[in-house]
């Protein structure tokens, strides 16, 4: 769980790379079409190293956040700050699955 974790961390930042390049365009500054090539390029080979049924969720999750993924610090959701749960903490040291903060739905990971 924790490669698929951090391949979602590594695709949120992609996709905000973009997003502030678009940004930059509409500004009226020139981008260079082969930066944004080459982010689209590494998002799409990204992808292909995420489950679809976890990438389905993180692109809801981004529809509605500008940050899908978020970490945890002093056990809570910096996303929310809601104080997660001690089961949910519990699972999330072992690595088992895949954890969403019952607060505000998004996906959580350790922030070291």
């Amino acid at each position: 769980m924790k490669n698929e974790l951090e391949n979602l961390v590594a695709l949120q930042d992609l996709d905000l790379m973009i997003k502030e390049l678009k940004e930059v365009e509409q500004l009226g500054f020139e981008v260079k079409s082969e930066g944004s090539e080459t982010l689209k390029k590494a998002r799409k080979e990204m992808i292909a190293k995420i489950h679809k049924p976890l990438l389905g969720n993180y692109e809801r999750l981004r529809k509605r956040y500008k940050r899908a993924i978020v970490p945890i610090k002093d056990d809570k959701c910096l996303g929310c700050f809601m104080k997660l749960p001690t089961y949910l903490l519990t699972h999330m040291k072992r690595d088992e699955q895949v954890i969403t903060c019952e607060g505000c739905g998004r996906i959580l990971y350790w922030l070291n």
